[in-house]
């Protein structure tokens, strides 16, 4: 089996995204992705949509999450899921992290 199937905390390599963003592919197959957001406080994920299913999970921080027409405040141990096609964004009321899977992987993040 060629494929990875364990991560260490140091492995991944930083991409900067700007608006106080950026981001590391942890692990990823062909069917499934997970990937680390670190944001800045006052970060931006900018509205967006994608035809990945997205699950997040706080890891660290709070966050002004919108998916389609809901926004909520979310903090470390909730989380939020973007369905296919629905436009979501985020905004970092403090200094935080979200991990992210996406269903099948993006592969715009390996580029």
């Amino acid at each position: 089996m060629d494929t990875k199937l364990f991560a260490q905390s140091t492995e991944g390599e930083w991409v900067e995204l700007g608006q106080g963003n950026r981001r590391r592919v942890i692990l990823h197959t062909d069917e499934l992705m997970l990937v680390e957001f670190a944001f800045e406080k006052d970060g931006i994920g900018a509205p967006h949509s994608h035809p990945h299913v997205q699950a997040s999970y706080i890891a660290e921080g709070r966050f002004e999450v919108t998916v389609g027409e809901q926004t909520q405040v979310l903090s470390a141990g909730d989380s939020f899921i973007a369905p296919s096609g629905v436009v979501h964004s985020v905004r970092a009321l403090d200094a935080g992290r979200l991990i992210d899977s996406f269903t099948p992987h993006r592969a715009d993040f390996l580029k």
